[in-house]
């Protein structure tokens, strides 16, 4: 989800879709899309079919990649929400980000 300044959301872009296992989420990619479309924060969200709401350490290491990343960019990470039919995990919820 791009964000402008005020928080309101200028578009929604899915940026990787993936197997019955596993998909890549490239931190370049969606930086490259939250630029183009002149966005000021992202909220990046994606799903665990399991229904396990525990973020995997791939979860945990992109969270913090693009956090880090975003500061150099002034590009500002607001969220990375875990969805699956149980409910949600939300890193920001969780002090994580």
């Amino acid at each position: 989800m791009l964000l402008n300044r005020a928080n309101k959301v200028l578009g929604i872009c899915e940026v990787s879709s993936g197997g019955i296992a596993n998909t890549a989420a490239d931190p370049k990619i969606i930086f490259g899309v939250a630029l183009k479309g002149m966005a000021s924060g992202i909220i990046v969200s994606h799903n665990h079919p399991s229904g396990n709401l525990k973020p995997s350490q791939a979860d945990i290491d992109l969270t913090r990649k693009l956090k880090e990343s975003g500061k150099f960019l002034e590009l500002q990470l607001l969220d990375h929400v875990i969805i699956s039919s149980e409910g949600f995990y939300s890193f920001a919820d969780e002090g994580l980000i």
